[in-house]
């Protein structure tokens, strides 16, 4: 029987996936790692006042892990304490023989937890993990035959994190609302939902309207005049936008999630649209950007979504697939601090701009 599950399920019934002596927390979702790990916390510490943790860097040697997994805990009493390794794809790939040894025998005093980005699942040591230990993955949730967030299973996780965690009563297209407007960044939507909880009663309703007045506002027109910018070559213009997005307090990566949520739905649209052609079953433009996942919501998106994929050109929306990944892959490595992830996106946003492209 497997024992990997997503942090959704996870999250919401956390009783049918008892803790493990291994337990990996898989995907690049910092969000979705801290609230597991809460709940692994609370369910540890049984009427204790915590549990115990120990957080290791990737370079830590593989003794040190080792002689803190055998040690019992400080204060007694027979539970078992965390030993956590973040970042921990380095690590992985240096003891993994060590980690297989591990996994066959666990120490009972404690329990293992890696927390990596990635996690192929044709290794060895995820098989043993899956068989006998416990893998959650925290990351957006994709379709089965593409890499496009589920935006149904975002907004269902939405309507009831909405309900459990900030007592508000989140209507399925206001949900689905906040995803168009914020795209798949759970930890931003989250503190969205913290401020929509400040505009109704108890248990109130939030509505689509709420939404747009509240997380939209400026800084959804601001986002979107960036894109218009850009994609017209307008490449000062872009980045004084992007100035005062960051200025306002707006991080680098919650506004990259943003906007590459647009522009790789562009991508998408272009790919469906090439295909069409070389089928000789030419679509329109705006039936391919639907087939991508853009909506005529609000009324007129669709239309607006054109002009901005005519304004980048084909020229440049065929290798938007290429720099989005590169950008994402700078963001979560050399350039995840603040001001260098700023020049990230301004580097994407030159290469949008640039007419010769």
């Amino acid at each position: 029987m497997s024992h990997t599950v997503h942090a959704f399920d996870y999250l919401a019934a956390p009783e049918k996936y008892p803790p493990a002596a291994v337990i990996v927390l898989m995907g690049d979702e910092s969000f979705l790692r801290s609230l597991v790990l809460a709940k692994l916390r609370e369910r540890l510490a049984a009427g204790r006042d915590d549990v115990q943790l120990t957080t290791f860097g990737p370079k830590t040697p593989w003794r040190d892990v080792s002689d803190e997994l055998s040690t019992g805990s400080l204060f007694g009493g027979g539970g078992q304490r965390l030993v956590m390794l973040e970042d921990a794809d380095g690590f992985v790939t240096e003891h993994r023989a060590k980690l297989e040894d591990y996994v066959a025998k666990p120490k009972s005093t404690a329990i293992l937890m890696l927390a990596v980005d990635s996690w192929p699942s044709n290794t060895k040591l995820y098989k043993a993990i899956d068989a006998h230990g416990r893998q959650v993955q925290c990351a957006v949730p994709t379709g089965a035959r593409n890499k496009d967030p589920d935006v149904p299973k975002i907004s269902k996780w939405l309507i009831a994190w909405g309900k459990s965690r900030h007592n508000i009563v989140l209507e399925g297209a206001a949900a689905d609302e906040l995803v168009q407007i914020v795209g798949p960044h759970l930890g931003v939507m989250d503190q969205d939902l913290g401020k929509l909880a400040l505009f109704v009663k108890p248990g109130g309703k939030v509505s689509p309207t709420l939404v747009k007045e509240v997380v939209g506002g400026w800084r959804m027109r601001t986002a979107w005049q960036m894109l218009d910018d850009v994609a017209a070559g307008k490449a000062a213009a872009g980045l004084t936008e992007l100035d005062h997005l960051l200025r306002s307090g707006s991080e680098p990566q919650a506004i990259f999630g943003q906007i590459s949520w647009s522009l790789r739905r562009f991508a998408t649209a272009t790919r469906i649209y090439e295909a069409s052609e070389r089928r000789q079953a030419r679509l329109t433009l705006g039936k391919a950007l639907e087939q991508a996942g853009v909506r005529n919501f609000p009324p007129g998106a669709n239309e607006r979504a054109q002009e901005q994929l005519k304004k980048i050109t084909r020229r440049r929306a065929v290798k938007l697939y290429q720099w989005l990944l590169e950008a994402d892959l700078s963001l979560k490595g050399s350039h995840s601090q603040r001001d260098r992830a700023r020049l990230a996106i301004e580097m994407l946003f030159l290469k949008l701009a640039e007419q010769t492209a």
